[in-house]
């Protein structure tokens, strides 16, 4: 057992022994780790040291994860629901606070483990979509009367298409480019999108949308899943959730889900947009949230998806263009392929923009 860590661990108010402590996990923000205490029921607990390198105001993270996991769990206690649903709860320290700064400064925070459940990388099958959506459907429900104005915005432009174009512009005017088929492929992607960039910004400035409470990061694996009956029961990593628009939430929930090979894959051009999946994952979604959506948000749900995958596709470019500074890359062209795998799955999803559509008309008449 790691003695930092396991000091680190003591600093905050748990049940029982600590008995192990072991990474968690495989993201690559946050260094996430699982203790185990004896003598409790509550027998294990995720430890977390914050990369204050992205949430430059960690404390403005814990606001907000405080105030999302404590209003989610009064409301489940209201509602009369057969099945499992949890939210993870923040462990206070010993002394009472959110969080413990060590004496290098780093930033440590505790949370509840979410037990007897999984989290799995990829979509299995349509039940497996079907549960994904009903999780974001869910989360976006029980968090809708929040307002927006009361937490802080913790990432300023995420998620702002315009603003990471005109990142694009400026590292396009001072790169020295290496023309190739690829990148004149992706530049030419690009330059056919350019307008559409603004779709969901243009519908929030002029009040057609307003801000929520947004997850922002609903990746499949952020669903957790009951390893006996496999339902979703929690939202988990709520690190990025802020004001903003949960649009973005829904593209890129489907997005993520939608891609069967992953954001990885070696043949860019065997990927492909499931709509089957998306079929899926809107079927678990749209029915939890049929009494806060408006006429507006069905409309710009197909606009979404394609946005989302332009501008993760925009950013891969952007940071190959500039010499691959903000995403780790195995190798020169990583960044470049990332992007290319998916520009393809947005080409892929405005040829099957019509189903896509149909799928979302249906559900809106159901609602």
């Amino acid at each position: 057992m790691n003695s930092v860590i396991n000091t680190i661990a003591h600093q905050f108010a748990h049940p029982g022994q600590i008995v192990a402590i072991k990474p968690l996990g495989n993201g690559n923000i946050n260094d996430t780790f699982l203790v185990s205490c004896a003598g409790s029921d509550d027998h294990q607990f995720v430890l977390q040291r914050i990369n204050t390198k992205v949430f430059r105001q960690p404390q403005w993270v814990m606001e907000n994860m405080k105030i999302v996991t404590e209003h989610i769990h009064h409301k489940r206690q209201t509602l009369e629901m057969t099945r499992r649903w949890e939210t993870p709860r923040v462990i206070l320290t010993t002394a009472g606070g959110d969080h413990f700064e060590d004496e290098a400064g780093s930033f440590w925070r505790a949370i509840s483990f979410i037990d007897q459940s999984e989290a799995i990388d990829r979509i299995e099958d349509q039940a497996h979509a079907v549960e994904v959506g009903f999780a974001l459907g869910m989360f976006h429900g029980l968090v809708s009367d929040i307002p927006a104005a009361s937490l802080r915005d913790t990432l300023v432009g995420f998620h702002i298409t315009p603003a990471y174009l005109e990142q694009y512009h400026e590292v396009l005017l001072n790169a020295t480019i290496r023309q190739t088929p690829e990148i004149d492929r992706c530049l030419q992607w690009v330059s056919d999108r350019t307008k559409f960039a603004t779709v969901l910004e243009d519908a929030k400035r002029s009040g057609a949308v307003s801000l929520r409470i947004m997850h922002g990061d609903p990746k499949v694996n952020n669903v957790m899943i009951d390893v006996t009956t496999q339902q979703a029961i929690s939202m988990v990593d709520l690190d990025t959730v802020k004001p903003g628009l949960i649009h973005y939430d829904i593209g890129d929930c489907l997005r993520s889900g939608c891609n069967p090979l992953g954001e990885e894959v070696e043949d860019w051009e065997a990927v492909r947009f499931e709509v089957d999946r998306c079929e899926g994952i809107l079927q678990g979604y749209l029915p939890q949230m049929k009494t806060v959506l408006t006429p507006v948000d069905y409309d710009l749900i197909y606009d979404s998806v394609r946005l989302i995958t332009f501008e993760l596709g925009l950013r891969f470019l952007t940071d190959h263009l500039a010499g691959n500074q903000y995403f780790k890359v195995t190798y020169p062209e990583h960044n470049l392929h990332r992007a290319m795998v998916q520009f393809r799955l947005m080409e892929s999803l405005e040829q099957q923009e019509k189903a896509v559509r149909q799928i979302v008309e249906s559900h809106r008449s159901i609602a």
